[in-house]
């Protein structure tokens, strides 16, 4: 495990606390679409950056789901809110720039928030397509920097400060999975170009 990767675990360690305060306000906001997006997963899925758990409420019924972080005090917080899946739900610590599973064992990936913070967002995304089936499909939420030249040099000049306490506010993450080898079929603004919804699926 490389020194960036333990100085996030210990970071987001940290924040566990204070991530489901911070994130109320969002998740009343855009929880209709995590659910909408959610529901689009099929079979064996994938849910990448557990978390504390706050997206397990979006998760349909009709698929089983291994959850994901590289933060055992997020995993312990999300272990409270197994009940709040309607999916059949099992809890893993695992680092996504170095996943484990065997190639080809997933359905769908659903990601939350989440490459924003991965270290390594080309890494972690190609170990997804590992582990993704052919024609698997990714199904990201996803704040990213902004298209706009003013907002994302505003975001370039604030990242440095933000990221030493959150996430990575000025990440490409289109072009990142598409640096990874997948097929990006749909790009969808949630709000303004910087909050997105992404599908991409194995090319």
């Amino acid at each position: 495990m490389s020194n960036r990767t333990q100085d996030a675990i210990r970071k987001w360690n940290r924040a566990a606390k204070s991530l489901d305060l911070g994130n109320r306000g969002e998740h009343l906001r855009y929880g209709p679409f995590k659910r909408e997006l959610f529901g689009k997963a099929e079979g064996r899925t994938l849910l990448v950056a557990a978390g504390t758990g706050l997206d397990f409420k979006y998760l349909p019924a009709h698929i089983e789901v291994t959850a994901i972080d590289f933060s055992p005090v997020m995993l312990s917080y999300a272990e409270r809110r197994m009940g709040e899946s309607a999916a059949p739900l099992e809890l893993v610590q695992a680092d996504v720039t170095e996943l484990e599973f065997e190639d080809e064992s997933f359905d769908t990936v659903l990601t939350s928030c989440t490459f924003c913070s991965v270290p390594d967002a080309v890494k972690g995304l190609k170990q997804l397509r590992r582990v993704l089936r052919g024609p698997g499909r990714l199904l990201m939420f996803e704040h990213v920097r902004p298209r706009l030249p003013y907002l994302g040099l505003m975001m370039d000049l604030m990242n440095p400060l933000v990221r030493l306490i959150g996430p990575e506010i000025n990440r490409r993450t289109a072009d990142n999975v598409r640096a990874a080898g997948f097929r990006l079929t749909r790009e969808y603004n949630v709000f303004l170009d910087m909050v997105k919804l992404f599908e991409a699926e194995k090319g």
